[in-house]
């Protein structure tokens, strides 16, 4: 659990870093304003916020996210959000219904879009 927490936290700087230094991920985050959250099944996870090229997060969950990605446990999280294939290993985790994903999947393409730049 403890290195899945890590990884959320750490996942904001990422992206973030990804916007400042890529030019690509920076059009790619331009006038996207979206909540979306990362959480596993017992309800542990975060919420990001992106807006106006800056991403936050926070702790917690929050009602009305764009999309949620919840994992079936904290362990599987970690192995799919830390894969280096991460389309094959989001594509992997929906099938085995270790990951069910809720929301706009337009937002969710768009956010598997700025993880490629990380």
């Amino acid at each position: 659990m403890l290195k899945f927490k890590f990884l959320l936290m750490i996942l904001t700087k990422l992206m973030q870093r990804a916007i400042n230094k890529n030019p690509k991920a920076a059009a790619h985050t331009q006038g996207e304003e979206l909540i979306f959250q990362i959480q596993t099944a017992s309800g542990s996870g975060r919420y990001y916020i992106v807006k106006n090229q800056r991403i936050r997060s926070h702790a917690g969950r929050i009602d009305n996210a764009d999309f949620t990605l919840s994992f079936s446990s904290a362990k599987k999280a970690f192995s799919v959000l830390s894969s280096k294939d991460s389309t094959a290993a989001f594509l992997s985790a929906v099938g085995s219904k270790d990951l069910i994903i809720s929301g706009d999947y337009a937002k969710v393409m768009w956010f598997q879009g700025l993880v490629a730049y990380l």
